[in-house]
């Protein structure tokens, strides 16, 4: 089973039910809550909601929670192996997990390692195309601004993120690329492209949080090129729950994680 219960945390003890707290946030994809008992704690709940291009897309697949919520445990747990700390601390149950509060960097950061999506439409870059090293893009978190496309500057300005913190994250995300290129290496799968979110711990320490998963990754089969992730709701190509499912089905079967 992708997900154990953490005995040594006194809040688990009494169930979910019993130390899960109100509601502090609800996005696209997760509700947010807070805990009874752990100020520095919060629970997410992963939703069945699936949205594309900035909400203008949207449906609802009954699992897709589920999916999500058990193969972003499975992945935090395999990168918690591999010296690359979290907010992820316990994944609660099918749909939901315990993790560590964080204050988000509005940034999202995109990592590259071929050409797919919007870099090929912005920059005409032919899908496929490799990139070594691997491009950083950052995105400013801002809906009614369409997430837009910025640079090193603009993140001074529009966070509070310092020049030091932006150098640590842009290389705990290559850190991160390389030991999600082993992990996916194993299942038969591509790592194409994904996007990282990075949050502050109450010392000010910064660690990755949200999530890794379908959903904020490009997937594809190494040896048929087909796409395994969100692209088969955004494009109708395919069935999500059965892509999801593949590849849960694919990293038990090929990665043991502790």
């Amino acid at each position: 089973m992708v997900y154990q219960v953490l005995q040594k945390n006194p809040i688990l003890k009494r169930g979910v039910s019993s130390m899960k707290g109100s509601l502090l946030y609800e996005g696209k994809a997760k509700r947010v809550y807070h805990t009874t008992d752990e100020s520095e704690q919060l629970i997410l709940s992963y939703k069945d909601d699936a949205t594309a291009f900035n909400g203008e897309k949207k449906s609802e697949f009954a699992g897709k929670g589920r999916l999500n919520n058990l193969i972003t445990s499975k992945v935090f747990q395999y990168l918690h192996q591999h010296n690359i700390t979290t907010h992820f601390i316990e994944a609660l149950n099918e749909t939901e997990q315990l993790v560590r509060r964080t204050t988000i960097i509005p940034l999202e950061v995109v990592v590259r390692n071929q050409a797919a999506g919007s870099i090929t439409r912005r920059l005409g870059i032919q899908e496929k195309t490799g990139f070594t090293p691997p491009i950083i893009e950052l995105f400013y978190k801002k809906d009614e601004l369409n997430d837009p496309l910025i640079n090193d500057v603009h993140a001074y300005h529009l966070t509070d993120i310092t020049e030091q913190e932006l150098t640590f994250i842009k290389q705990e995300a290559l850190e991160i690329n390389q030991t999600l290129q082993q992990l996916f290496l194993k299942a038969g799968l591509t790592l194409v492209d994904f996007k990282l979110e990075f949050g502050r711990l109450a010392d000010g320490s910064i660690v990755l949080s949200d999530e890794v998963s379908p959903d904020t990754c490009r997937l594809w089969d190494r040896n048929t090129g087909e796409k395994l992730d969100k692209d088969v709701f955004r494009e109708g190509t395919g069935n999500l729950i059965d892509t999801y499912e593949n590849i849960l089905h694919r990293l038990e079967e090929s990665v043991c994680v502790k």
